[in-house]
C-alpha cells in the first residue's frame, strides 16, 4: 500500500512512517519546510518519498496535493499533522485535512483526534469569521466530526479518527502519562490492516479499541454545516461517489 502521513518529521508521524516502512509499505512523508527535509533523511534513505508544504497555508496544501499525485494512487492518508495553539490551529488542524481529503483520492483516511475533543465547542464561527479564536480542543472536535461526515457521505471511503493518548511528544510535553510506543500504532494499523473491524467506517479509536466520541460528532446536521462552512472559504467541496 502507498500511505501518505502528514507531519512526519517527528513524534507520532515519524514513528508511524517508520513502522509502515518496516512492514513493507510505500510511504510518502511530509515536512513543513525544505529545511525540515533533512530530518526525514533516514526515512527517505529507507525508501520513503517526501513532500514539502505548510499545512496552515491553503495554497500550499493545494500544491501538496499536486505533488502527491506524481507518486501514483494513494491508498491511505493519515492526517497526523497538527499544532496546539496560535492562529494556525484551525488552518492546520481542520482546513488542511478537509482540503487534502477533497484533493487526494484515497480509499482510507485517518484523522488524528484527541480526548480533548470532548471539551471542544461545536461552533463554526472560527471558520466563517477569520480571526475568531479556535482552541486545540475545538479543532479536534471539528476534525472528528469531519471524519464522521466523510464516513457518511463517502461510502467508497473508510474513514476513522484516532485518539493516540496523551503521549510525551514535542506537542504532548514531558508530563504526558501515556505510552509513547503505542501512540502511532492504531493509526498505522487502520491504514493498512485487513481486519474486518477496521473496515467498518466511522470509528473513533483509542489503542485499537472503539470508543464513543462527543455526541456532536454523530450529529448529521452539524456534519453538513461543517462541510458547508469549510467549502465556502476554500472553494473546494468534498467529492461525492
Amino acid at each position: 500500500m502507498r500511505i501518505l502521513i502528514t507531519g512526519s518529521t517527528d513524534g507520532l508521524g515519524r514513528a508511524g512512517a517508520a513502522s509502515l516502512l518496516d512492514d513493507g509499505h510505500e510511504v510518502v512523508v511530509h515536512a513543513r519546510s525544505p529545511q525540515r527535509l533533512a530530518v526525514v533523511a533516514e526515512l527517505t534513505s529507507l525508501g520513503a518519498e517526501a513532500i514539502v508544504g505548510d499545512l496552515a497555508r491553503p495554497d500550499e496544501v493545494a500544491s501538496l496535493a499536486e505533488d502527491v499525485s506524481r507518486f501514483g494512487p494513494i491508498d491511505a492518508v493519515i492526517h497526523n499533522a497538527g499544532i496546539i495553539d496560535g492562529p494556525d490551529v484551525l488552518p492546520a488542524n481542520v482546513i488542511a485535512p478537509y482540503l487534502l481529503t477533497a484533493l487526494v483520492p484515497a480509499a482510507r483516511v485517518i484523522y488524528l483526534s484527541s480526548g480533548m475533543h470532548r471539551g471542544g465547542r461545536a461552533e463554526l464561527t472560527g471558520i466563517e469569521q477569520p480571526g475568531e479564536s479556535v482552541s486545540y480542543s475545538d479543532s479536534k472536535l471539528l476534525v472528528t466530526a469531519l471524519m464522521a461526515a466523510v464516513a457518511r457521505r463517502r461510502p467508497d471511503v473508510i474513514s476513522h479518527a484516532v485518539d493516540p493518548g496523551w503521549v510525551p511528544t514535542k506537542m504532548g510535553g514531558p508530563s504526558a502519562t501515556d505510552d509513547l510506543a503505542l501512540g502511532h500504532v492504531t493509526q498505522a494499523w487502520l491504514a493498512a490492516t485487513d481486519d474486518p473491524a477496521a473496515r467498518d467506517s466511522g470509528g473513533y479509536w483509542r489503542h485499537q479499541r472503539i470508543e464513543e466520541p462527543h455526541p456532536t460528532v454523530q450529529d448529521e446536521q452539524f456534519q453538513d454545516e461543517l462541510c458547508a462552512a469549510l467549502e465556502r472559504p476554500t472553494g473546494v467541496s468534498l467529492p461525492r461517489p
